[in-house]
């Protein structure tokens, strides 16, 4: 998947920054130092290096294949990619300003343990930012294609509620709950060609079969798309806020 990841899941240039100042906009310090966990490939550390003034980030994966492609596509003087667990991050305490989490929450196989240690590596009003999609907003153009994922994702993902209340027994405090949503290919026939390397994880819980059925209704729906009238993907993610109380 690491090989795949970097060209399925990048996004304009546009939508990438943008997603970055709404994070910049929940900083209360100057040049933050800043953890991502599940860095993957390092968009989202790369680009926060680049657009939020003075950051540093450490960047963790738990995958080595995944930091090496970061290492590859998204070098940064300001960002340091190293291996490490949301559970362990390898860092003393009280180092980060703010922690990001994108796409990762619902992977964590012991989300309170790995929350503690949010608690633990953030200083004092210290941000957690989580980007996510919780299970009762289930609503991403993929489930168009393949229907049963749904239905894998309600049980893979948390409730809004189940995520507060995992932060909130850590010491944090909610800030905010939103909702944003970005372009991710400018049109239906570029979402399709990403999509053709399987580079989202959820992907594995389908058969070939029932991947290569979604990917045909997408590549008849694709095709019929004007060329001159291309419309974008768009993608939304809940945003959920904490602050170390």
């Amino acid at each position: 998947m690491a090989n795949a990841y970097e060209r399925g899941n990048e996004m304009p240039a546009e939508s990438l920054r943008a997603w970055v100042e709404l994070i910049a906009s929940y900083l209360d310090r100057p040049s933050p130092a800043i953890v991502e966990i599940g860095a993957g490939t390092g968009m989202f550390s790369a680009a926060m290096a680049r657009w939020i003034d003075g950051s540093n980030v450490f960047a963790v994966d738990t995958s080595e294949p995944m930091l090496a492609e970061a290492g590859q596509h998204h070098p940064h003087p300001a960002v340091r990619y190293e291996a490490g667990s949301a559970e362990a991050v390898p860092c003393p305490a009280g180092t980060f300003g703010m922690a990001f989490l994108s796409r990762v929450i619902h992977h964590l196989p012991d989300r309170p343990a790995a929350v503690r240690e949010l608690a633990r590596v953030l200083c004092a009003d210290g941000k957690a930012i989580i980007r996510t999609t919780f299970r009762e907003r289930l609503d991403a153009v993929v489930y168009d294609y393949w229907p049963q994922l749904r239905t894998v994702d309600k049980q893979r993902f948390p409730s809004e509620q189940e995520v507060i209340a995992d932060f909130v027994a850590a010491g944090f405090a909610l800030q905010e709950v939103t909702s944003f949503a970005q372009p991710v290919t400018p049109s239906l026939r570029e979402y399709h060609a990403r999509i053709v390397s399987r580079p989202q994880s959820k992907f594995t819980c389908l058969t070939t079969e029932q991947f290569h059925e979604g990917l045909q209704r997408l590549a008849v729906q694709a095709r019929s798309e004007p060329l001159d009238q291309p419309v974008p993907v768009v993608e939304r993610y809940d945003v959920a806020v904490f602050s170390l109380s």
